[in-house]
């Protein structure tokens, strides 16, 4: 496996076990529709959160989260329905980020951090 895919799964992981810290239950990783992927898949408080997780070495270049692009965000929110869908959830859906900056091992979680601007019918 490429250097940069075990850096991006490192940064799952530790996204993941912050969150069951946190109350989180995980729901599923990695989860695919089509080309389009959701990192993470959790549920708390009955709000099924939908979480992008962006994992850098360093700011050098930006904040990890600076990386979720719009094109990025709809992506993630087509994912988000096939998902909700396909599993007949009923409930809130809320987006959020993680980014791990890897160096100090620093993890930041927006909350909310975006809306759909997708309008389904």
């Amino acid at each position: 496996m490429a250097a940069h895919n075990e850096f991006g799964i490192e940064g799952e992981d530790k996204a993941a076990n912050y969150l069951i810290r946190e109350g989180y239950i995980i729901l599923d990783r990695n989860w695919r529709s089509g080309h389009k992927e959701l990192d993470i898949v959790a549920e708390k408080d009955g709000i099924l959160v939908v979480l992008e997780v962006k994992t850098r070495t360093s700011n050098k270049f930006g904040n990890p989260e600076e990386a979720v692009t719009p094109r990025k965000i709809r992506n993630t929110v087509l994912a988000a329905d096939a998902y909700i869908r396909l599993n007949r959830i009923d409930l809130p859906v809320r987006f959020d980020i993680i980014s791990i900056l890897s160096n100090g091992d620093v993890i930041n979680h927006i909350e909310d951090a975006f809306r759909s601007p997708v309008w389904y019918r």
